[in-house]
């Protein structure tokens, strides 16, 4: 099984309404890294929509999606966050939240109508946004002795990789990114370039004298 390394987000904040028999709905999508930058959001909207009766929304973060919630911050059951998420998730979107904020209007909407409101405002505020696909990367570190300074700098030049750091101190060492889905592969790839070896004689066991690469733990 291939192992999913990219997904798609918003590349800025964005916003939509939806106004019926008096009641307005303003959504504004954030794109976030974690939950803990989502409850900011929301606690920002609460300070920026005081007079707001409800401010619903949900969030989807990972490559893979599964960690989710949807919240109907006193609107009846399934009403607001679950359409809130159901649209972020029509748009295939991961590492976002969606804050849906209601100025009550007077008259009650009902399910059906509640439902259809924070599904259209969220659905044009998604359709408004930027939307990116983005590569999950690793940090792989090479150490290696000064010998070894050509051929590492060669073989990250030549296989083009990115370099994120470097550090030519006592002990030398530069940092590259590889795409999470490529780790055994550029691995291999790598250790080939550096020790001037044929890629079918490289495995994961093959060491280089002199030279040490690891991944570093994925963030």
């Amino acid at each position: 099984m291939v192992e999913k390394d990219s997904y798609k987000t918003i590349a800025t904040p964005s916003s939509g309404e939806f106004k019926d028999r008096g009641s307005k709905f303003i959504a504004t999508a954030y794109p976030v890294g974690d939950e803990e930058e989502a409850l900011g959001k929301v606690a920002e909207s609460r300070k920026e929509h005081p007079k707001a009766r409800h401010h619903c929304f949900a969030w989807r973060f990972g490559v893979d999606g599964q960690r989710f919630r949807a919240n109907d911050d006193g609107e009846p059951s399934g009403t607001a966050g679950r359409p809130i998420l159901g649209q972020i998730d029509s748009f295939e979107l991961t590492n976002i939240v969606v804050i849906v904020v209601r100025y009550f209007g007077g008259t009650l909407l009902g399910t059906s109508g509640l439902i259809q409101a924070y599904r259209e405002s969220t659905a044009e505020a998604l359709r408004q946004a930027t939307i990116e696909e983005r590569v999950v990367e690793l940090t792989c570190r090479i150490r290696f002795d000064y010998a070894h300074m050509s051929p590492v700098m060669n073989a990250i030049k030549k296989l083009g990789y990115t370099m994120t750091r470097q550090d030519f101190g006592e002990h030398p060492e530069v940092d590259i990114a590889i795409r999470l889905g490529e780790r055994e592969q550029g691995l291999r790839l790598l250790k080939s370039q550096i020790g001037d070896l044929h890629l079918e004689e490289v495995t994961d066991e093959t060491a280089l004298e002199g030279v040490e690469i690891e991944f570093l733990e994925e963030k």
